[in-house]
């Protein structure tokens, strides 16, 4: 017999880590992991891990024989900076495998005539602005504004949306019989930043790197100009939308992809936090024109009224909290340093 399961795939990655500590601790599911690299060692045994490739059809179909997977939390992507990189990659890790999982997910939900839940974490990157002005004009952006994103990976996010809608909502619409479908839900995150894990390639990393180099006593140059500004979150926040979001009665929800957010604040902002907590921490600007553009085409502001108006979204962590009480001790305390100030 089948053991029902929760399936997270990416689950070695900075959404994954945070995700797995959270869902395990009520122990009313299975958890199922899937990642080409093995977890950190924090969260070894809080899961029946799978070491193997997304794109492995022979992997996924033993993993369905194996388990009855009820939840599906596809983490699994190549991050924007690298998929500049590597665009055809990042399309064939990002859309392809994304693609194959969904096709499981609706083949599951028909064999099992009930909905297999498929959560999906998207972008702020798949939003694009034209320019400085635009962004300053448009301050809060709604999730059907500017979707023209400038990166493959935004690129790839925004489809993959899409891919997901059309799954849970139009798959098969000129069958005789209209099957069981998938209950597709997705999340919009701004730039998100942990305690807990280093950054890994995000364009929005800068935020976390001035932390992290701080706490270690290194210097660094931040890669973006100081008036740069895009939303953040903090990663609890991040895990409890994903959480919240799936245990939203479906009749609810008025769509199926939601921004969500906590704090904005601009790359100087943020150095002054630090140079607070970090008195003698030399951070400077040497801004890549490259990667700067990017940020500029990410609005300054995610507008989540829809969330908070259809399924009770509420970050737990506004600015002061996410720094003083999340980000500044548990950074220190890895790297064994002591933030001198308390600051705002």
């Amino acid at each position: 017999m089948r053991k029902k399961a929760i399936l997270i795939t990416g689950a070695s990655g900075e959404v994954g880590h945070a995700l797995v500590k959270q869902l395990s601790q009520s122990g009313n599911h299975l958890l199922l992991t899937l990642d080409l690299q093995p977890l950190p060692p924090e969260i070894q045994g809080l899961s029946t891990h799978v070491q193997g490739d997304l794109l492995d059809t022979h992997l996924l179909a033993r993993l369905v024989s194996e388990f009855d997977i009820e939840v599906i939390y596809h983490l699994a992507a190549l991050l924007s900076t690298r998929s500049e990189v590597t665009p055809e990659m990042a399309h064939q890790i990002n859309v392809e495998g994304t693609l194959g999982l969904l096709r499981l997910a609706t083949e599951q939900s028909q064999w099992r005539n009930r909905s297999i839940q498929f959560i999906f974490p998207s972008s702020i990157a798949i939003y694009g602005m034209p320019d400085r002005e635009s962004k300053q004009l448009y301050q809060r952006v709604r999730e059907f504004e500017w979707n023209q994103p400038r990166t493959m990976y935004g690129c790839n996010k925004l489809y993959c949306e899409m891919l997901g809608i059309y799954y849970s909502r139009h798959y098969r619409q000129l069958a005789a019989q209209q099957p069981v479908t998938i209950d597709f839900r997705c999340v919009r995150f701004p730039g998100l930043i942990s305690a807990f894990t280093l950054p890994s390639g995000g364009t929005s990393d800068y935020g976390p790197e001035m932390i992290h180099a701080a706490a270690k006593g290194e210097p660094y140059a931040c890669f973006v100009r100081p008036e740069a500004r895009i939303p953040f979150m903090a990663m609890p926040d991040a895990v409890h939308a994903l959480l919240q979001l799936g245990q939203a009665p479906r009749e609810r929800l008025t769509r199926l992809v939601y921004n969500v957010t906590s704090f904005s604040l601009s790359a100087g902002q943020i150095r002054e936090r630090v140079l607070q907590a970090f008195p003698d921490a030399q951070i400077t600007f040497a801004p890549d024109p490259k990667r700067e553009a990017i940020i500029d085409s990410w609005p300054a502001d995610l507008d989540d009224s829809a969330a908070r108006v259809d399924w009770g979204w509420q970050p737990q962590y506004d600015v002061d909290r996410a720094f003083q009480e999340y980000l500044f001790p548990n950074i220190q305390a890895r790297y064994r340093r002591s933030p001198q100030g308390g600051g705002n």
